[in-house]
């Protein structure tokens, strides 16, 4: 099959900054990516519907038979089913979204379809940046229990402690855990291939580690949390999911907060995830260009990708940072920080692009990895377009 993971300029724009660099199906939520969460349900040959200037890192491969999934949806395998029996022309809806449809080609809120299904379910989506920790928990249990099906976990050195249940604990070849203390009694933990936990670590379940994820000494981990890949953390987490490659790996408090790819918060740093009222949290939302109301008590940053923290960075309760941008210096900087921006609570000056690929190459080099020309071009678009 084909299938075409499409975004909606609504869900699109109400997940900045996180997807200012990716479709939505890149975004990460338990142990996968969305769009990963699907390939493991429904096979297929998979490509993204996005934003005109993420298409050519993005591209859309269309074919004379094509299936179209919304792609904020979190798979199930019910779901999954339901999609592959599609006819042509039909989708499955309901009176106020399209959520998968099959057909030679798909417009978001143009394409009229020739049948409508009834989902067999209704689906749990992804429509603001902080559902990503918010549904992190439920989520990392259900790729714990895809992923490890019928599988058999690497031993647990002899030097860790483990509280409860063992089958809830899964240890890929290749990785190293020791002198820690793991506890699943409140959910799975899933230890990726060539990941480390070093010693004197805590643990608390739900923790998902993908591949070459590092918790360095003494760290304490509640869940659910999720490391994506080549992240290394150290001081304390609480409900946070970074989506890969980046860093806080020294001490300080981070919780209920989403942190892009490529980022860095110095030793120290410390973010407030809860207000000192007790009061609902108001996030920042990009489409109405205010502070939205999030029916939420706790949360913490959401930054977006190749943003960095110096050293004893004070956050204030959801903050939301921008791609590109540089925080140091005493105090707290406002709420919302603009992309490649520089500063803190003093003020805020631009960041220049030249400025900013220079930074994001050493950053990258550092993982072997490079800033490609599509990556170039993207990021000129987001800086000469920025908020």
């Amino acid at each position: 099959m084909n299938i075409i993971l499409f975004d909606t300029t609504t869900e699109h724009g109400n997940l900045l900054p996180l997807t200012f660099t990716r479709p939505i199906a890149d975004l990460r939520v338990g142990i996968n990516t969305l769009r990963e969460k699907w390939e493991a349900l429904l096979p297929g040959n998979y490509s993204y519907q996005t934003e005109s200037y993420l298409s050519e890192k993005y591209p859309c491969r269309l074919a004379e038979d094509n299936i179209f999934i919304a792609g904020h949806l979190l798979a199930t395998q019910g779901l999954a089913n339901q999609i592959a029996n599609l006819e042509t022309g039909e989708a499955i809806a309901d009176e106020n979204e399209i959520w998968a449809y099959r057909g030679s080609e798909f417009v978001a809120g143009e394409t009229i379809p020739s049948k409508t299904a009834t989902p067999c379910e209704t689906p749990d989506a992804i429509r603001y940046p902080y559902d990503i920790f918010g549904k992190n928990g439920k989520e990392l249990c259900a790729d714990f229990e895809r992923i490890t099906r019928n599988r058999t976990s690497a031993p647990l050195s002899r030097t860790c402690t483990l509280i409860g249940d063992s089958s809830l604990l899964f240890i890929e070849e290749g990785a190293t855990v020791e002198c820690a203390t793991l506890n699943t009694k409140n959910g799975p933990i899933y230890i990726g291939k060539d990941a480390e936990i070093m010693e004197t670590c805590a643990v608390r379940g739900p923790l998902a580690m993908c591949e070459h994820s590092v918790l360095n000494m003494g760290t304490k981990v509640y869940g659910p949390t999720t490391l994506g890949p080549y992240c290394k953390v150290g001081g304390e987490l609480n409900n946070v999911v970074f989506i890969g490659y980046s860093n806080k790996a020294h001490d300080g408090f981070l919780g209920n907060a989403v942190i892009g790819e490529w980022c860095n918060l110095g030793a120290d740093t410390v973010a407030s995830n809860l207000k000192n009222t007790y009061a609902e949290v108001r996030v920042w939302n990009y489409p109405t260009r205010s502070f939205r109301k999030s029916g939420l008590q706790f949360c913490g940053p959401i930054m977006g990708d190749h943003s960095k923290a110096g050293i004893n960075t004070m956050f204030n309760t959801a903050t939301v940072v921008g791609v590109g941008c540089n925080i140091y210096g005493a105090g707290f900087p406002r709420t919302y920080v603009p992309s490649f921006s520089e500063g803190g609570a003093q003020g805020f000056t631009e960041v220049g692009l030249n400025r900013f690929f220079d930074i994001a190459e050493r950053v990258m080099a550092r993982r072997h990895k490079e800033l490609s020309d599509a990556d170039r071009r993207l990021y000129t678009y987001l800086f000469e377009n920025r908020e």
